[in-house]
């Protein structure tokens, strides 16, 4: 996580439980018009979204933000594809790793920082069913030692 990470907007706590995330790179949006009004009303969803790569640029496909309500003409596509502003040595090594098979860039979150909106991507790898129902596992396991632990102090 970025230091100084400002007021969250939106997690995609899918693609935590989907992919194993690699590394992560803090990324700016090119926004239209209302666009950030509705980000700071945290009307906003990375849900089913992903970053792809072309022609050397970074952009954000799938990622839904409500049009602003007391937009009316000024309003813009919700799920209009968005340019991330990243560094050209960050672009070239994602351009690198994303070579390599089974890796993906996702959202994970979306806050703003000084005023500005700012995405965390992650470098990520697609995990396995059994994977998934490993993670799974090892959370109940944790909550179990928790609740016991707890139980065990109120005593």
């Amino acid at each position: 996580m970025p230091k100084g990470m400002g007021k969250m907007v939106a997690q995609n706590k899918k693609a935590y439980h989907d992919y194993s995330i690699e590394e992560t790179y803090e990324a700016g949006i090119v926004l239209q018009g209302t666009e950030i009004k509705s980000i700071r009303a945290g009307k906003v969803n990375l849900k089913d979204s992903y970053a792809r790569i072309e022609k050397g640029e970074v952009f954000l496909i799938g990622m839904h933000v409500s049009p602003y309500e007391q937009g009316n003409r000024y309003n813009h596509d919700p799920l209009r594809t968005r340019k991330l502003l990243l560094h050209n040595k960050e672009i070239s090594k994602l351009i690198g790793e994303t070579k390599e098979i089974g890796y993906s860039i996702v959202p994970l979150k979306l806050y703003l920082k000084n005023g500005y909106a700012k995405v965390l991507i992650g470098l990520a790898k697609g995990k396995k069913k059994y994977d998934k129902r490993e993670d799974l596992k090892k959370k109940e396991a944790k909550r179990e030692v928790e609740r016991a632990f707890r139980d065990r102090q109120k005593m």
